[in-house]
């Protein structure tokens, strides 16, 4: 029995995305105090890197 390495789809595609995350500078410190603004900066950065993929 041969061990093979299986890609796992959906793992690989949340990793990709923290990794485009992590070049937002204001993402990469954790510095906000409110929930909510983070999770309102990491929409913005989500907006931003799906517009700059539309050709």
């Amino acid at each position: 029995m041969k061990d093979v390495f299986a890609v796992l789809p959906i793992r690989w595609i949340v990793e990709r995305t923290f990794a485009w995350l992590n070049g937002f500078r204001r993402l990469a410190k954790d510095v906000e105090i409110l929930t909510s603004t983070a999770e309102n900066i990491v929409r913005i950065a989500m907006v931003r890197l799906t517009l700059a993929k539309i050709p």
